[in-house]
């Protein structure tokens, strides 16, 4: 592999990287830095300062704009990304884990650029992707595609497995862990313990305050509970406790890092039949793909069905921190040759 060559990750700065908490984005940006280091790759990851890596820190932002109120978004975003940019000429490659933004500065520098798409949020950001439709692009799943971008492949996200510790049995719990945010589908995970009459804990950042309110306050008593944000140990300590996780997503998963997260440590998964959850998740091996609240409630009749082990064995297989930077070495060997056959 090109182990001589230099290597920038461009990671978000909504959060620190890897997260405290949330933070899909970094959490898989940060996995990436630490399996090249891990590789022997020469890497420097632009992120921000109270940032933890094993690879070269560049950082321009001190703390994560959601975690610095006195911040500005947009001023932290573009300081941080021109900062990149402007250092492209030491770089052999740039990956780019920040959505549209970066690409604006992509045929600015000589450095080629690689854009993993981590979901497109809006229909309004897409006059950009067609823009820049011939740079070089990875998709997190296979349903997460987009016509007319040059995509090189489908990588899968990457988690860190020794953060979770596979758990033999669970408990009688059903977990909710995500966004609180009506696309995550919290009033149908909510909808589906009532109508079992199991026991639910939700754990979250709130990121639509009216939703949270609305559809899942007045619901809150000793059997549904909403325990806040949670980190890796409050993470696990929910999977300790799970006989499930529902993840009834209202629009299509872009990739759904808790899912594999969940199926690390043995916990199956119950979740909409919409996007990437039939790529992630095996349908009757490690959980159940639905298409209503209904279908959630009898798949709950079906989990003693689930080998907790095979969870595991799948996650170890498919999305492993070192199955995905496999993946991108793949990736990145094939831009260093389109780029050489350019120049020769």
């Amino acid at each position: 592999m090109h182990y001589n060559k230099r290597v920038a990750i461009l990671s978000p700065v909504a959060w620190r990287t890897p997260p405290r908490q949330y933070g899909a984005w970094e959490t898989v940006a940060s996995n990436i830095t630490e399996g090249l280091v891990a590789l022997g790759w020469d890497v420097t990851l632009f992120a921000t300062r109270d940032s933890v890596t094993r690879a070269h820190l560049h950082a321009v932002v001190d703390k994560g704009y959601e975690e610095d109120r006195t911040a500005d978004p947009k001023v932290a975003e573009y300081l941080h990304i021109s900062e990149a940019f402007e250092h492209a000429a030491e770089f052999d490659l740039i990956h780019s884990n920040y959505d549209f933004m970066a690409l604006t500065y992509s045929r600015l520098v000589k450095t080629p650029v690689l854009t993993t798409i981590h979901g497109f949020s809006s229909p309004r950001i897409m006059p950009v992707y067609r823009k820049y439709r011939d740079g070089y692009f990875v998709s997190i799943s296979d349903s997460d595609r987009a016509p007319g971008l040059n995509y090189l492949a489908t990588v899968y996200n990457g988690i860190d497995l020794s953060l979770y510790p596979f758990q033999e049995s669970g408990g009688d719990d059903l977990i909710f862990l995500g966004r609180i945010h009506p696309d995550k589908g919290v009033h149908l995970a909510i909808e589906a313990a009532r109508l079992t009459g199991l026991p639910l804990l939700i754990a979250g950042i709130v990121q639509d305050r009216a939703y949270f309110r609305e559809q899942v306050e007045p619901h809150l008593n000793g059997t549904i509970r909403y325990i806040g944000p949670v980190d890796v140990a409050g993470k696990n300590e929910l999977f300790a406790r799970a006989r499930a996780l529902l993840h009834l997503n209202t629009i299509p998963e872009r990739f759904g890092l808790v899912l594999a997260e969940a199926n690390a440590a043995g916990v199956p998964v119950i979740a909409m039949d919409l996007g990437s959850c039939r790529e992630v998740i095996e349908d009757g091996r490690t959980g159940f793909l639905v298409n209503s609240v209904a279908q959630a409630a009898q798949a709950l009749d079906r989990i003693s069905e689930i080998d907790r082990s095979v969870c595991r064995q799948r996650v170890q297989r498919c999305f492993s921190i070192s199955t995905m930077v496999e993946a991108y070495e793949r990736v990145y060997t094939a831009i260093f040759e389109l780029e050489a056959n350019k120049h020769s």
